[in-house]
Order: structure tokens, then sequence, then C-alpha cells
């Protein structure tokens, strides 16, 4: 079992549509023990019905949303993995605010051809593909200044799990 500075105990795995948020989120729940908060889950019914429909979201949208997630996350006890998108640099910012702590955010990264393909074959989620390019046009990196992650998803589940624990333990180390 891998130690977490309790400073840095809420986690966002992030990234566009389909590139496996939830999987990977559980996974480290599995691993580090903790709560899994899933972001979708917390999205208003029109949001669900919009995104369903091909619509993209836009940042009106997406604000309460990303406050609720927050504030859910700064509920949890110990550790808490959270999936959401994250795209912009405005809702990380408005993640930490709400939630009053720090927050690292685990990016995982793909390519549109990798992640298209993944959402191809999943079932029962209401993100059509064609809202990808929308999520890709909406994806700011991350910046030096944010707590982060970056994983490639193009390898094997274990393996990114694997990357992702290792960086957890370094950075706790460096506190």
């Amino acid at each position: 079992m891998i130690e977490i500075n309790n400073n840095k105990r809420l986690f966002v795995v992030m990234g566009v549509a389909g590139c496996g948020k939830s999987t990977v989120g559980n996974a480290l729940v599995g691993q580090l023990g903790g709560t899994y908060l899933e972001g979708d889950e917390f999205h208003p019914m029109v949001n669900i019905k919009k995104m369903s429909n091909g619509e993209p979201l836009t940042d009106e949208d997406r604000w309460p949303w990303l406050k609720i997630i927050a504030q859910e996350m700064s509920k949890t006890e110990g550790l808490a993995f959270t999936g959401c998108s994250a795209l912009k640099r405005s809702y990380r910012d408005l993640l930490r605010r709400e939630a009053g702590e720090g927050i690292t955010f685990i990016h995982l990264s793909g390519s549109k051809e990798v992640i298209a393909d993944r959402m191809k074959r999943r079932a029962g989620h209401f993100m059509p593909t064609d809202l990808l390019d929308s999520q890709f046009a909406a994806l700011e990196p991350l910046s030096k200044e944010e707590t982060s992650i970056t994983v490639d998803i193009s390898f094997s589940q274990q393996r990114i799990l694997d990357q992702i624990l290792s960086l957890i333990t370094d950075q706790n180390k460096g506190n």
C-alpha cells in the first residue's frame, strides 16, 4: 500500500470522453483504497440529454456540475478519486477553489483514433463519438503550476496503472 500525504488526497482522473477515466479511477481505488466518484453521475439530466443528442456542453452547462463534483470530493473522507473530463484550465481552477484544497490531476492522454476506437466498443454510455472532436477542441494542456500526472493510454491497463502509482509515490515523497 502506498502512503499518501494528507495534503494530496484528492485526485481527478481527467481527459476526453472515452479515455478510461472510470476504469483507471476504480483500479486506483482498488490499489490504494479510498472512494471513487463518477463525475458523470453528477450531471443534471439536461446535460445528459444534450450530450445524448450530439450537442456539446457549454461552459454555462458545466459550471454547476463542476461545483457539485468539487463539493462531493471535499466531503469525502480520506482518498478521493474522481472521474471528470476537466478539459479546461478554468474548470480545474474551479474544482480546486470549490474543493478548498489541492487536487492532483491525472490526465489520461491518447490520440483521437485510439479513443474513438474505445468509444465505439463501449455500450450503454450517453456520450456519442460525434462529440469527440469538441472534446479535443476544448482540451487545454496542464500547466507546470498544476499538480498533475500525464500518462499515455495506448499501453495496457496494467502498465498505465503501474505508471500512475509510481508517479503518485514519487509525488508524495517530494513533500
